[in-house]
């Protein structure tokens, strides 16, 4: 397997000593191809299971905002209220969206 030894060895041998080594090295490399295919397969799941519950946070952020400017404002007043005391804004949902190592295209699913 590693090559030592190998002075002893016909021509014949060493040729099937090189098929055999090729028939071994094609199954780990179709095992470590469908190894990384799975990883890769469960990152995925992983990657939509995290954007459903961005997603989720996300909305309870903006009923939450919706829920405490109902509670203290007058009707027409939200904006004003919103802007005078440091209130959620839609510019401060949407960068809450925004997390590291989340790709960049996601973030338009995030707008208000």
């Amino acid at each position: 397997m590693r090559g030592e030894e190998l002075q002893e060895l016909s021509i014949e041998e060493l040729q099937q000593l090189e098929r055999s080594l090729q028939i071994g090295l094609g199954h780990v490399i179709n095992n470590k191809g469908e190894k990384i295919m799975k990883e890769i397969n469960q990152l995925q799941e992983k990657g939509v299971h995290l954007m459903e519950e961005n997603e989720r946070l996300r909305q309870q952020v903006v009923e939450t905002s919706k829920g405490q400017r109902s509670m203290a404002v007058a009707p027409g007043d939200s904006e004003n209220l919103l802007n005078q005391e440091g209130g959620l804004s839609s510019e401060s949902v949407t960068n809450a969206c925004k997390y590291p190592g989340i790709p960049q295209d996601y973030y338009e699913h995030c707008q208000i």
